[in-house]
Order: C-alpha cells, then structure tokens, then sequence
C-alpha cells in the first residue's frame, strides 16, 4: 500500500492515508499556528515506554501471521491475518485477543490453549509476515515514499533509509517529523547532517509518525519562527493548534 500524500497549493497541507492507525494532520504555513516549544526532542506517542531497550513489535489490525507448532504438520504454516479489532482465530482454540501482543506473547498463549486439550508440550512460534498497522509514512525527497513498517526501534535515520535513502538534491537540513501526542499535533524538524556528523541524537521514530525530508514546503511552513538555537545545534519542536 502506497502513502497517499498530496502537498496541497500552500498555505495548507493535508495527509491522506489510506491506513487507518496513521493519524490526519491538517497543517497551516501560518505561524501564528505554530506555538514554538522549549523542548529538545519530540515527545514519545502516549503509552510508549523509552527506557525500554526492547519494546518489541505490538500486532495491530489487520497484520498478517505465520504460526508454527513445532512437529504438529496440521497446525503448523498457518497464516492467520488479524481482523479489524487485533484479533486472530487459531484451529481447535478459537479467538484469541492479540492486539497489543508481541509475537512472543501470542505464541504463549496459542501454546497454553493447545497444551490445555490438544496437544502435549506444544512447542509454538509466531513470526510477523506483513504489517499494515504499525507503519511510519515516508515522504519529500526520498526515493521511495511510502509506508514502512516499524518493528523493533526505528530511528529517523532507518526511515529515510527503508526508502531507499534521500535523493541528491534533497535539503537535509530541513527534515521533518510529525506525531499526535496526547491528542495535541506536533512537529520537529531536524538537520539530518548534523545527525550524521554526531551533533545530537539520531531521533526514534513510532508508528503513525510522518516524516517529510527536503521539501520546500517543509522550510516554508517553519519559516520566520525563530529558533532558540541552531538545527545544528539542536530540532526545532513545535505544537500545532487546531484551525478555527
């Protein structure tokens, strides 16, 4: 599925994505809408532990399953897509609700059930074969935008990299992310050179982030707000207010 993104004659831009747990930002290069923060990072989604070195991959709707059961042919090599809700249905143990498991998890579980009536010391895997629901949209001047999914700790460096890197002519200097956090629209842009160069931290990217490099439209929404420091030194974070 390929990301949906329309820069619309400015002062607007809108997203459109076809993937629902991508979420709509409606922005405005009126500046009186942009509130500049003191804030040296962009704050994580909300539920979303940092200090965990290994979050994991969480199943979301609709994300596509393989399950084995080690030595048990007939249960095993099923592919199982979660429905709308996160949930999966497995042969002899029915539903079970997996949105926000890890593969790992789920396997417990499918295993727990199975040694319950079925099967002795079921040995259960579960590997993750397409996602739709954990996804950070990629566009600007790169060379594949699209959606990508985010498995594991994703940073603004991988997403630029997963498609398929910036285009020469891209301006690193104006990256640009934007997140929902706690129901407040928010944005962050970044020197990707400086990142490079170690000036500061490579910035870790969730699913439903955007990320827009290079684009003309990005440097004209952020300008004329004045930046305590330099994007070298440090992103510009900023808080969106809703339109009138």
């Amino acid at each position: 599925m390929m990301l949906l993104l329309k820069f619309i004659s400015l002062p607007c831009i809108v997203l459109l994505c076809a993937c629902a747990s991508l979420s709509d930002f409606s922005l405005t290069a009126h500046n009186s809408r942009m509130q500049l923060t003191d804030l040296t990072e962009l704050p994580p989604p909300p539920g979303i532990d940092v200090s965990m070195p290994d979050r994991g991959y969480r199943i979301g709707p609709f994300d596509q399953l393989l399950v084995d059961v080690f030595e048990v042919p007939e249960l095993s090599g099923k592919e199982i897509q979660a429905a709308s809700d996160g949930s999966i249905a497995f042969p002899l143990i029915g539903s079970i609700e997996a949105a926000g498991m890890t593969t790992d998890q789920l396997a417990a579980i499918v295993a727990a059930r199975l040694r319950e009536n079925f099967v002795k010391n079921p040995q259960v895997t579960v590997s993750l074969q397409k996602t739709v629901s954990q996804v950070v949209a990629v566009d600007g001047e790169v060379n594949e935008p699209g959606l990508y999914p985010v498995i594991g700790q994703m940073t603004l460096r991988k997403a630029i990299a997963s498609a398929k890197g910036a285009k020469a002519a891209a301006r690193l200097g104006r990256v640009a992310i934007y997140r929902k956090v706690n129901d407040q629209d928010m944005a962050a842009v970044y020197n990707l050179t400086a990142i490079y160069r170690g000036a500061y931290a490579d910035p870790e990217i969730f699913a439903g982030d955007m990320v827009v490099v290079g684009s003309s439209q990005t440097g004209r929404i952020f300008k004329g707000i004045k930046a305590p420091a330099s994007l070298m030194d440090a992103p510009l974070v900023v808080a969106i207010r809703a339109g009138d």
